[in-house]
């Protein structure tokens, strides 16, 4: 990774890839200001926990890079799925139809970018 570059990943959240990308795709590109701000007033549950990711990436460049917190931007916010729990629900005559419970793997980069 490079020097001005600061990553942090949120593992195994119980949500599908397809839902969590929407809100990904919401905040890819943008400054960390606004995005925090995009995310503080998304409905979208999911929010709350980019949120948190997105403020550990922030402290993540910070602490352990040394970049300006005014300068960084967001330049990846990627998503992969994770496990699937695989479970029945009961219906009528007896028979039972499979439920699928997906979890996600979140990846968000940011970078100092001048403007």
């Amino acid at each position: 990774m490079e020097q001005n570059t600061a990553k942090a990943i949120l593992r195994n959240v119980r949500v599908s890839p397809r839902k969590l990308n929407l809100v990904a795709a919401m905040i890819r590109g943008m400054k960390v200001a606004k995005a925090l701000d995009v995310l503080a007033f998304s409905p979208k549950r999911i929010a709350i926990d980019v949120r948190k990711t997105l403020a550990s990436a922030i402290a993540n460049a910070e602490t352990n890079h040394g970049l300006d917190i005014d300068t960084l931007v967001v330049t990846e916010a990627s998503v992969g799925q994770s496990i699937v729990l695989k479970r029945f629900s009961p219906r009528a005559k007896g028979r039972g139809v499979g439920i699928k419970k997906p979890f996600s793997h979140l990846t968000i980069k940011v970078s100092e970018k001048e403007v």
